[in-house]
């Protein structure tokens, strides 16, 4: 996808939409499902100013002009439901599938004030490594059970990703799907997102490795490395 309008020319119907950063780039190349879930989705998000200018320098075929980050189409998506809804008088549904039980909770408060007429429907899956056959049926059947307008799948990459591609033919909706792992938290509010001037200046990651040192610094202290070097591999 080459810009935000982009966004706006998706059409209607059962579409996926992942999100692609440094770090899934550095997934994909060791992950051949997770590489084939991304490029088999509908629509690939540029989530990083790294993305953008690996594009230009490699001349591929998508040019996009600047970083689209899971919360824009998060935001895009939920602000175009809730206007459809108020214009057509009808609640429609949105459904998000991950996370924790208290992150689903706060989510539904907030979407409460910020999208009223959007009705939220949640599912928290259990916490394991790798999900049972009854562990993903139970996911299905409430997708299905439900039938959202607009779903979204938080469970953090490479996971989510393999989940929905794998899954997709036992879905039977007719809605936009995104990919979106940690804007979750950025909505719910348990994680904070980096302020503007930081996001405007390419720097969101360095924010999150000073909120979490522990847990993102070999993302980013050896992935973002890791992610030049594939790149002047595949030049």
């Amino acid at each position: 996808m080459e810009s935000e309008r982009g966004l706006r020319e998706i059409p209607e119907g059962k579409i996926l939409i992942n999100c692609l950063n440094a770090y899934s780039y550095n997934v994909a190349q060791k992950d051949s499902l997770f590489a084939e879930s991304l490029i088999r989705g509908d629509y690939l998000i540029p989530d990083g100013a790294s993305i953008v200018m690996a594009c230009k320098w490699l001349k591929a075929k998508s040019q996009p002009q600047r970083r689209i980050a899971g919360w824009d189409l998060f935001a895009y998506e939920m602000q175009r439901l809730d206007g459809k809804s108020k214009k057509e008088e009808v609640k429609s549904k949105v459904m998000f599938i991950g996370s924790s039980e208290k992150v689903l909770a706060l989510i539904r408060e907030r979407a409460k004030l910020d999208f009223p007429h959007i009705e939220v429907e949640t599912y928290s899956p259990p916490y394991k490594k790798v999900f049972s056959d009854e562990d993903d049926q139970a996911i299905i059947k409430v997708i299905n059970d439900t039938n959202p307008d607009l779903l979204w799948i938080g469970m953090t990459a490479p996971r989510q990703e393999k989940w929905i591609y794998t899954h997709w033919d036992n879905l039977n909706i007719q809605c936009h799907v995104g990919t979106i792992g940690a804007v979750f938290d950025f909505y719910a509010g348990t994680a904070k997102r980096a302020p503007i001037w930081w996001q405007e200046h390419s720097l969101e990651w360095l924010f999150r490795l000073l909120m979490e040192p522990s847990r993102m610094w070999r993302r980013y202290l050896i992935g973002n490395p890791l992610f030049l070097w594939n790149i002047l591999r595949e030049r």
